[in-house]
């Protein structure tokens, strides 16, 4: 066994189950391991690295920022937060922002948004947050709690009360839900660690309909969706609504730990002194970083998604193992032969040189948002070789 693998066994805790693989190096969508083997990468670090591996304007950006100021508190104004505020608002609409470190702090930060909004405006007893069933929300023991995934509601009770889980686009379901104790809906327009399933156009409409209809606090969780990654700034854009909370993080800084959480104008104001903080979000190295993702996302950039689904469509359709494909842009859930397991099917990947991911009994894939075709052709002809074998 390689030391490197080794050591870590005897000194991290042991909360993955690691691939046997040791990387090293990258440029773009390909990585190199210690052994100088070469891999196509199908994950981006699980949404993160928006352009790739070492991406020469990221680079130029975290460098450029780390030999100017590489922290300061949240005491004093910072000029990277500041540029990459007006960025995200102006591309959004949204008013405020609120910067955290990961996508469950982003989270935690919206669930208790909308809870301080609804206190402010109806006192105590309105406090009730309805998600789905099949979503994540984080690890953290609200998110968890958010979480609509009965796998994830073990060991660590007491959980956070007042959430509340509705089936996927189910209306009436949904409907029978909401009461006088409901404060907020809280959804992913993709499930992705639900199985990479994209929720009915008409569903997420009413879901914001009936929050205008109710005052409920609209939150669209984007951790993954978004910063492209569907094929939009932001995935909700898709569909002409309008939340009131989005929070995002993965492939914001394309690599680093950032989160945003983008607030309307109904909720621009409910947080104040004291009642939210943190010492790293708004990092400037962070800020820098993010500043060099979302300058670049684009119209090219989002026609260069929706050109890459369709070759990614186009071959996988066509293998006799594949039932179907789902998720949206480059937020891709295959749907295998049921005699097939994704995690094997994952692990022969990785020894033919591609990196994929699961979601359930899916096989997920989430490359760059550059990546180019003559990568993704090489690393979907080495995925269909291993379906097909």
């Amino acid at each position: 066994m390689n030391n490197y693998i080794i050591d870590d066994k005897e000194n991290i805790l042991n909360t993955y189950k690691r691939f046997n693989v040791v990387l090293k190096e990258g440029k773009g969508a390909t990585f190199t391991d210690v052994n100088g083997k070469s891999y196509i990468d199908f994950s981006s670090g699980i949404g993160t690295n928006s352009f790739g591996a070492c991406d020469s304007e990221w680079v130029e950006a975290v460098c450029n920022q780390a030999r100017t100021l590489q922290h300061t508190s949240n005491l004093y104004y910072s000029i990277p937060q500041i540029e990459l505020a007006k960025l995200l608002t102006s591309k959004t609409g949204m008013k405020k922002v609120f910067y955290s470190n990961s996508g469950a702090e982003s989270n935690e930060c919206a669930i208790k948004a909308a809870r301080k909004y609804s206190y402010d405006k109806y006192g105590l007893g309105r406090s009730e947050i309805i998600t789905l069933e099949g979503s994540f929300h984080g690890r953290t023991i609200a998110t968890l709690s958010a979480t609509g995934q009965d796998v994830f509601h073990q060991y660590f009770h007491p959980f956070v009360p007042d959430f509340k889980y509705a089936k996927p686009n189910d209306i009436e379901n949904l409907n029978s839900l909401v009461n006088e104790k409901t404060c907020a809906i809280m959804i992913e327009t993709v499930q992705g660690e639900g199985g990479v399933n994209a929720l009915d156009p008409e569903y997420i409409k009413y879901i914001d309909k009936i929050c205008k209809d109710n005052d409920l606090v609209f939150i669209v969780d984007e951790v993954q969706t978004g910063n492209g990654r569907c094929g939009y700034m932001y995935s909700y854009m898709e569909y002409g609504v309008n939340p009131n909370i989005v929070t995002t993080a993965k492939g914001l800084a394309g690599g680093l730990p950032f989160g945003a959480i983008l607030f309307d104008e109904k909720l621009e104001n409910t947080i104040s002194y004291g009642e939210h903080g943190t010492t790293f979000g708004g990092n400037p190295i962070c800020a820098s970083a993010a500043l060099s993702v979302v300058k670049r996302l684009n119209d090219d950039l989002f026609n260069h998604v929706h050109e890459a689904r369709k070759i990614i469509d186009e071959k996988l359709l066509q293998c006799k193992n594949v039932i179907k494909t789902t998720g949206k842009g480059l937020m891709v859930g295959i749907e295998i032969n049921p005699n097939l397991k994704a995690a094997e099917v994952v692990a022969k990947c990785i020894e033919n040189g591609l990196i994929p991911l699961t979601a359930k009994n899916r096989v997920r894939l989430l490359p760059p948002l550059n990546i180019s075709f003559e990568e993704l052709n090489k690393g979907l002809d080495i995925l269909i070789k291993v379906l097909e074998d």
